[in-house]
Parts: C-alpha cells; sequence; structure tokens
C-alpha cells in the first residue's frame, strides 16, 4: 500500500476552520496628468515621477506608499479610499488628496514650474561638465546663496524647477599636473555668478563665460632652462591671499585672469615672480633662481 502524506483527523464534533477567501476591495481607476502651469493645454510627456501614498498616518507617522509610476500619465487601480499624490518632476512636486469612491476618477496636477538649462564656456568652447560645479541656489534679501537647492547641477542638462528666482554659482574644477593639497579636484578661483528667473512653463537658457587659463610653473636657473624637481610652489594674489600651494617640477593650475604672484621654495630657498593670467591663453610661467 502507498503511504501518503494525510493530515491528522480533528476530534469529534470539531470542524476545520474555513479557509480565508475574502476577495479584495474591488478598484477602479485613477488617471492621472501633469501641467507645468494653469495655462497649459498639453500635459507633460515625460519626466514625471508619481507617486501615491494612504492618507493615514502609520504609528510613526509615516504613509505608506501604495503605488508609483514614471509613466507620463499614469492608469492606476486603487481602492476605495483617501490618497495623496505626489508629482515630481526635477526639483519641482505638487501634492494632492484625493478621494476615490468605486469610480473611475482623472486628476490633473498643475506644478506651477519651468526648467533652467546652464552652460559654462570658456573662450567659445564648452566646458566639460566633468570640470565644472554648478550650484542652484534660492536667494534672499541681502544673501543670494541663502539656500542651496542642487550642488551638482550639470553643465546642459535641464533642470526642473519652481517658478522664482534662483542665484546660479559656476566654478571651475582643476586637477592639476602638480601634487595639491587633497589629491581630488580642486575649485578654481574662476567662478561666474547669475541671477535669474525660472518662469511657469518655459525654459530658461543661461550661458556663463568663464575668463581663465592653464599655467604651468617652472624654477629654472636661466630663461628656457630644465625646471628643477622637488620644488613647492605657492600663487598669490598681489594681496597676499593664497590661491594655491602645488608640488613638482612644473605642476599646473587653472588659474582666472588676473595678475598674480608665483613663490618658489627649493633647497630652503625662497624665489619669486610676478605674472598675468590672459583668459584662454595657457602659458608656461618661469621663476629664475636669482
Amino acid at each position: 500500500m502507498t503511504a501518503q502524506n494525510l493530515a491528522p483527523p480533528l476530534p469529534s464534533g470539531l470542524m476545520a476552520p474555513p479557509l480565508d477567501q475574502s476577495p479584495e476591495p474591488p478598484k477602479s481607476t485613477l488617471l492621472l496628468s501633469a501641467f507645468l502651469s494653469a495655462t497649459d493645454t498639453q500635459p507633460l510627456s515625460a519626466g514625471i515621477v508619481w507617486r501615491v501614498y494612504d492618507e493615514t498616518a502609520q504609528p510613526d507617522g509615516s504613509h505608506k506608499l501604495v503605488a508609483q509610476s514614471k509613466d507620463a500619465a499614469p492608469s492606476l487601480a486603487l481602492p476605495a479610499g483617501t490618497y495623496i499624490v505626489h508629482a515630481a518632476l526635477g526639483l519641482a512636486g505638487m501634492t494632492k488628496k484625493i478621494i476615490m469612491n468605486g469610480q473611475p476618477t482623472s486628476e490633473r496636477l498643475v506644478l506651477n514650474a519651468g526648467a533652467l538649462r546652464v552652460v559654462s564656456m570658456l573662450g567659445n568652447k564648452p566646458i566639460n561638465p566633468s570640470k565644472l560645479s554648478i550650484s542652484i541656489y534660492v536667494a534672499e534679501p541681502g544673501n543670494s546663496e541663502a539656500k542651496l537647492v542642487l550642488a551638482n547641477a550639470k553643465s546642459g542638462d535641464v533642470v526642473g524647477l519652481p517658478e522664482g528666482a534662483y542665484h546660479v554659482v559656476s566654478t571651475l574644477l582643476d586637477t592639476g599636473t602638480g601634487t595639491s593639497q587633497n589629491g581630488f579636484a580642486n575649485s578654481t578661483n574662476s567662478v561666474v555668478h547669475a541671477d535669474l528667473r525660472v518662469q511657469a512653463g518655459k525654459l530658461t537658457d543661461a550661458t556663463l563665460r568663464h575668463r581663465a587659463a592653464v599655467i604651468t610653473l617652472k624654477l629654472v636657473s636661466a630663461p628656457g632652462g630644465v625646471a628643477l624637481a622637488n620644488t613647492t610652489f605657492t600663487i598669490l594674489t598681489p594681496g597676499g591671499d593664497v590661491i594655491r600651494e602645488l608640488i613638482g617640477a612644473f605642476p599646473s593650475l587653472v588659474l582666472a585672469e588676473g595678475e598674480y604672484v608665483a613663490i618658489a621654495r627649493h633647497d630652503n630657498k625662497t624665489y619669486q615672480a610676478d605674472f598675468k593670467v590672459q583668459s584662454t591663453k595657457d602659458r608656461d610661467v618661469e621663476v629664475l633662481l636669482k
């Protein structure tokens, strides 16, 4: 006789509890669309992130995420209840409470947002985005950099932003060929500022122009001579402010257009040279042993 896996019989007079066969609550469809401004007639076709939360707060105060979508105009099936819908486009967002009562529902969210595209140039050429640090701030009276809203914007990227005024800072970065203090990309003194306004439903284009050049430093015994190794260079403004310190035979760095002083230290002796930087004019600066 073949053995079978059988559940043990229940004691006399008892019945097995019925299986939980309660049907899922009926669902209805929520159709979502987003617009940059109240006057737009065409909804956004890309870039939107939708999240739907249960309105009832959890014991810790959070709200349960019940649905999310990256479709421009998603169709979501939800049980009857009250929900919080959030639409995000970059740094712009809008939240709305909706009630699902078992009937198909359409909701239109207006973001009151626009977009900003910043391109940084050196001379007539765009700067490689990896050599830039672009920060976007919300300004306040007397403080243009009151609130940082984006620290790593990329040159040429389109950033969604709520309508309003912004302060943009573009900083040219430099790794150099010498040894820097931290071994990583350094913020140069080539910094460009701009105050811009983003309007709902519109793309604001801004071109920020840097004026800088690459300077290679050398300590030589005579003009055109061989650069001496194991030299420490300090770059100062004419007023004595330190810009950068580098080590090497011929380290290079990016400097904003202007006048500078180069201090070279070698074998416990110090040498000095004044020089000027002209935008896009890369060149060598020689400090003479004298």
